[in-house]
């Protein structure tokens, strides 16, 4: 039974020991590459929710063969390349992955149309189908560069692009497109970015060359690269780990260890900022699985204060400020959040929804166009209040921050449409509840 809303209410300390679902973009990284490569390609640990389970209905689509072996367990029979596909390719709520399957897709001589949900038909294309226009690809869309589209592609020539906005999704469109163009594709990243896709490509067997030079980061990929299929462990989502960390930090009590982390330095910007805040966290076990580096994080409800963000700290974590601006109003004084306009384009408006959210729970917020600050109570004259229905648009990480939010408020925090966190973190609520979370 599909739950129209979703509540969470203040009750005992959050106690326990859980792994989170494996993470997103690497899952994706791994059903793409695995299409593209020669071979078999093993999978353990992929996260199964909606939105990487459409990349991999994509990819049967564009003639691999993808199996569910069992839980986590997957394989790809790649062909060495991408066919074209016989029907359109919907690919959900995935933002990550139509602009990187169309970024594989741009480098073989085929005509694809994609689309998605109606959250994925309002957000922009055009900041990766510039690029790859400039490689050689051609597209017809709707107004704006919105999907539905339909991408043509082959006969592709490298080029050398200069990011004009912080983005893994564009730069790893292009370099997936530079794998089948003539001569080298070279990105230059002013501010560097989740470089799991060059890691990746060098597990397959691509050469991938990455230098530091005075404008930023340089990335440079020679074209007419084959890869070859190998395995895969997808390790812990840090995104989706956040959410029980964040909950064991404002909650009185308690304390809890997420195992299997990744905590490549280019994600991890939310652990150094609650770190800045006053959050007890710990890691242990440091390890390398498949090229990341993992560990098991450990978090103590903590008193924590207000900090101003780093504006270049974004890249590293910006899908977890809805979940650090509900930690921010359980702090002392203002935290700051700029230089994320980014957030405005998720699948939703996050920075507007967000404000909204805790403005209704009763924390003081004020926006920006490009960031916001929220005054936590402690210290004041009252707690977070709570008692508030909160609209999340289908938004899975503005619906879980405001859960957890309700795990330490006065009152209950409901949302709505909470079937969407499964895009990302299915068995949410089962995870949570096993630690003590009242969430029903």
């Amino acid at each position: 039974m599909t739950l129209a809303v979703l509540s969470a209410r203040p009750g005992a300390a959050l106690r326990g020991t859980l792994r989170v679902p494996g993470d997103k973009s690497i899952s994706h990284r791994a059903l793409i590459l695995g299409a593209l490569a020669g071979g078999t390609t093993t999978i353990s640990g992929l996260l199964e929710g909606e939105d990487v389970l459409a990349t991999a209905k994509a990819m049967r689509a564009f003639g691999a063969q993808v199996t569910r072996t069992g839980e986590g367990d997957w394989t790809v029979e790649g062909q060495a390349g991408l066919a074209e596909p016989d029907d359109i390719i919907d690919c959900g709520n995935a933002g990550t992955g139509v602009r990187l399957i169309m970024g594989a897709a741009a480098g073989f001589d085929l005509r694809a149309t994609f689309t998605g949900d109606a959250s994925l038909r309002k957000r922009p294309m055009g900041r990766v189908l510039g690029p790859l226009g400039l490689l050689g690809a051609s597209w017809l869309s709707r107004e704006g560069d919105r999907l539905p589209l339909t991408l043509s592609g082959g006969r592709l020539t490298g080029i050398r692009y200069v990011l004009p906005m912080a983005s893994a999704q564009v730069k790893s469109a292009i370099l997936l497109a530079g794998l089948n163009a003539a001569g080298e594709t070279l990105v230059l990243e002013p501010e560097a970015t989740r470089d799991h896709t060059e890691r990746m490509l060098r597990a397959f067997g691509a050469q991938v060359e990455v230098s530091d030079e005075p404008e930023g980061r340089l990335i440079r990929l020679a074209g007419g690269q084959t890869l070859t299929g190998c395995h895969v462990d997808v390790p812990g989502d840090p995104s989706s780990a956040a959410f029980p960390l964040v909950a064991a930090l404002i909650t009185p009590g308690s304390q809890v260890t997420v195992e299997g982390v990744m905590l490549n330095s280019l994600r991890t910007g939310l652990i150094d900022t609650l770190v800045e805040m006053g959050a007890d966290l710990t890691i242990t076990g440091r390890r390398d699985a498949g090229g990341e580096e993992v560990g098991d994080i450990t978090a103590r409800h903590s008193a924590l204060k207000g900090v101003v963000v780093p504006p270049g700290r974004a890249p590293s974590m910006i899908d977890e400020y809805p979940i650090l601006a509900v930690a921010a109003a359980f702090a002392e004084g203002p935290t700051v959040m700029r230089g994320v306009g980014e957030m405005r384009v998720k699948e939703s408006d996050r920075i507007a929804l967000m404000a909204a959210g805790l403005a209704a729970c009763g924390v003081g917020v004020e926006e920006e166009a490009e960031g916001f600050t929220v005054v936590g109570t402690a210290g004041g004259n009252h707690p977070v209040r709570g008692r508030a229905t909160v609209t999340t648009h289908g938004d899975h990480r503005i619906a879980m921050s405001h859960l957890v939010l309700g795990l330490a408020a006065e009152g209950a925090v409901t949302v709505d449409e909470p079937s969407m966190i499964a895009t990302s973190f299915p068995g949410f609520v089962e995870l949570m509840t096993g630690l003590g979370a009242e969430l029903g």
